[in-house]
């Protein structure tokens, strides 16, 4: 153990000081309070948290001056790397209260890995501000969707294998285009074919892992050795802003997860609906 530690103080030591002043910077500026709200959002919503940390980020890039052409992407390939831990801490303080259907996860994960591959080799060929237009926009039709509080037919329920790897594609290579880990388009669908709001959050929030380490891996392979990059980023993951949001967000999804099984199912839909509405206007007017 303390050779552990020890090798791990000499890799820190290595760092060279301004990536530590960067990295305070990051936590002064947005990245430690955006981190603990998007931990709190993965908990209560099964988002991942991506919906707030792209604005912010893009915000956050923009303020430090790097190249505009890659602000998207960046933050995109960010975000999807800080979800892979937010996600896991609302995974686990989901399935401790029994809610996970692991069955629907296993149905969705092939589906949802190919397509999170896929949508992080399209995005990084997009540029960046019709990328920024088609978030916000598909945020506020998913917005749209839930203010109508439309109800699905009683008697629909979730396809068979072929249909569930299907809509794990298209909700991957959707959820990897805009850096979110899935939870805006998993809960709609899940709710649409009938799955309580409560069991949508929980496997929504599962369904996070396989797209964002997917969707990361496409960003680091389709970034690698880009010129316009700035300093410590591998690929699109820019490190600094990442190690910051990661820092509060895992302490903060046990607590969302905790208020999502006290709030009723309207309840959850209705805020659900309003973090959409504001984010997607935040989007489309930046």
């Amino acid at each position: 153990m303390r050779s552990k530690r020890q090798l791990v103080k000499r890799f820190l030591w290595l760092l060279p000081p301004r990536f530590w002043r960067v990295l305070l910077l990051e936590l002064a500026l947005w990245c430690l309070f955006s981190g603990a709200f998007a931990g709190l959002l993965a908990g209560l919503f099964g988002v991942g948290g991506g919906l707030l940390l792209v604005p912010v980020l893009v915000t956050v890039f923009a303020s430090q001056g790097f190249d505009s052409s890659v602000h998207m992407q960046l933050a995109l390939g960010t975000s999807l790397t800080t979800i892979m831990v937010n996600g896991l801490s609302s995974v686990l303080a989901h399935h401790r209260r029994g809610a996970v259907d692991w069955s629907i996860v296993r149905r969705l994960a092939v589906g949802l890995i190919v397509g999170g591959l896929i949508g992080a080799q399209f995005a990084s060929a997009i540029p960046s501000h019709v990328l920024k237009t088609a978030f916000g926009i598909g945020e506020l039709l998913v917005a749209l969707r839930l203010w109508l509080a439309s109800q699905p037919k009683p008697s629909r329920s979730l396809p068979g294998a072929a249909g569930m790897t299907a809509a794990g594609t298209v909700i991957g290579g959707i959820s990897a285009m805009a850096g979110i880990g899935g939870g805006t388009l998993t809960v709609p669908y899940l709710s649409w074919c009938n799955v309580p709001m409560q069991r949508a959050v929980a496997a929504s929030a599962a369904c996070g892992l396989p797209i964002a380490a997917a969707g990361a891996t496409g960003y680091v392979l389709s970034g690698w050795q880009l010129e316009t990059l700035p300093a410590w980023t591998t690929g699109y993951i820019y490190w600094p802003a990442a190690l910051a949001i990661m820092a509060t967000g895992i302490f903060m999804a046990p607590v969302g997860a905790k208020l999502a099984h006290r709030w009723s199912a309207a309840t959850l839909k209705k805020a659900f609906a309003i973090l959409l509405t504001v984010l997607g206007i935040r989007m489309l007017l930046f």
